[in-house]
């Protein structure tokens, strides 16, 4: 309700209980019509200047300091004070409140959702960088306790220590990685280049590996067709060989790994599919997160960084595209992610030339 509205109907209440007081005294409608606008004049001439001095003006005050820390001090500057003083400023600060009591919930839930997520994250990373640290430590202290008298068993040590300092570099690398990608300090150079080569390139690369955990790659040969995409190549190919490299290490022996293409508007989908062990629908939303490690695979002879999938994520973000995963613990997993396809060439082919 505005505020003349409602000095109106409170001086107007006032009026007809001094009317109504005088008529019942003297019983004569001139001097009641007379007592009843005079009251209103003056009850309403009272109520809005103490209203307008005590109470309007503190509520102006609160509403532009409102109003004026939700814009900031460049936008109010912009907009000017006359788009920051309502006409009802009551109603106005009612609606300010609520909506700033909405937005401030909404932070503080977030902050707890961060502050959650930097707990785990310092755990995590506190895990994975002490357990090649205390590895690397053992196989030294247990040297130095041997003196180099059992030199074969020192250079199994030696070569233990050295896998895990391996495994500390991966780590560091990953991380920095992901810091430069987070960042825009790695800068995405998009080339046209075709789809079906890179996919091959990389099954190619990791037939042996495929082969050393019983795993068949199924890759049609209809898939030749030249699907062409603009997009980074090396990065993409990053892409391609850690999620192929994940379906290997949670793939059952005996099993397959197939990579499919399809077609979309102005897109091209890539799915990489694995029939092992799965994952369960809870772990899905924060399969991205960087450490993140689901319970079947917690397993140290997994190995890997942990940032794996983190580092996909923000390589295809990076292109403004999106990546999926569906799957089903015990049946296997499904990633998905999308490319732009490359606009054709305005010139004609000439025959002969490839």
């Amino acid at each position: 309700m505005k505020l003349r509205v409602l000095i109106f109907l409170t001086a107007f209440s006032v009026a007809i209980t001094v009317s109504s007081v005088n008529f019942y005294f003297q019983h004569r409608w001139y001097d009641v019509t007379i007592t009843f606008f005079v009251s209103f004049s003056i009850s309403f001439i009272v109520f809005y200047y103490l209203i307008e001095k005590y109470v309007y003006s503190k509520i102006k005050l609160i509403y532009k300091l409102i109003h004026n820390l939700k814009l900031g001090r460049d936008l109010r500057d912009a907009l000017g004070e006359q788009h920051i003083i309502s006409a009802d400023p009551i109603n106005d600060v009612e609606q300010e409140v609520k909506e700033w009591a909405r937005q401030k919930k909404s932070e503080i839930d977030e902050l707890r959702k961060q502050e959650k997520f930097r707990r785990e994250f310092l755990t995590n990373i506190s895990h994975e960088f002490k357990t090649p640290l205390f590895a690397i430590q053992g196989y030294i202290e247990a040297i130095q306790d041997d003196e180099f008298e059992d030199l074969d068993m020192a250079a199994q040590f030696l070569e233990k220590a050295a896998k895990n300092v391996d495994r500390l570099s991966y780590l560091i690398k990953d991380l920095d990685e992901i810091s430069k990608l987070e960042s825009g300090e790695i800068p995405i150079n998009y080339t046209r280049f075709k789809i079906n080569d890179l996919i091959k390139e990389v099954l190619d690369s990791l037939e042996m590996k495929a082969k050393q955990h019983d795993i068949k790659f199924i890759y049609k040969q209809k898939y030749d067709e030249n699907v062409m995409v603009n997009a980074d190549r090396d990065k993409i190919h990053q892409v391609i060989i850690n999620l192929v490299d994940n379906s290997l290490k949670y793939g059952k022996t005996g099993g397959s790994t197939s990579v499919s293409l399809f077609n979309l508007h102005d897109q091209v989908l890539i799915e990489i599919t694995d029939d092992g062990i799965g994952i369960e629908e809870k772990y899905l939303p924060r399969l991205f997160e960087r450490f993140f490690r689901t319970e079947q695979s917690r397993s140290r002879q997994v190995g890997g960084s942990g940032l794996g999938l983190a580092i996909v994520k923000h390589i295809i973000e990076a292109h403004q595209q999106t990546i999926n995963v569906r799957s089903t613990a015990g049946l296997g997993s499904t990633f998905g992610f999308t490319l732009q396809k490359a606009k054709q060439s305005p010139f004609p082919a000439i025959p002969g030339i490839k």
